[in-house]
């Protein structure tokens, strides 16, 4: 089992930054492919952003793209996401998720955190 737990949430306006970091533990975590998932009101939970075991491949959704960085700490069992130039569109729950393989589905999931961006 991996635990996940998410952090860094919160309100903010629109044009401005705010920074998520996930803490895993359980498992080791330099063995799992880690990503950020969002699910907004009455949405569908929607991928935003990916990064492989040792943070060299990363992939995002397109509507983040340039806006959005996600890195990882292994050392630290950490991973992070970057968000910039945040708009209105953005808020949602954000979730960190885990998977062992790169073609999976992410098994993993924390309890997510409300990013709330006001125009």
């Amino acid at each position: 089992q991996v635990q996940l737990v998410e952090s860094g949430g919160g309100l903010v306006q629109a044009g401005g930054s705010l920074r998520l970091s996930c803490a895993a533990s359980g498992r080791t975590f330099s063995n799992y492919y880690m990503g950020w998932f969002r699910q907004a009101p009455g949405k569908e939970r929607e991928f935003v952003a990916g990064i492989a075991r040792s943070g060299g491949s990363r992939s995002y959704a397109d509507s983040v793209k340039g806006r959005f960085t996600i890195s990882r700490d292994n050392a630290k069992n950490t991973v992070s996401l970057q968000m910039n130039s945040l708009k209105p569109e953005d808020t949602a729950v954000y979730y960190c998720a885990a998977k062992y393989l790169v073609s999976m589905r992410y098994e993993y999931w924390g309890q997510g955190t409300q990013v709330t961006v006001s125009s």
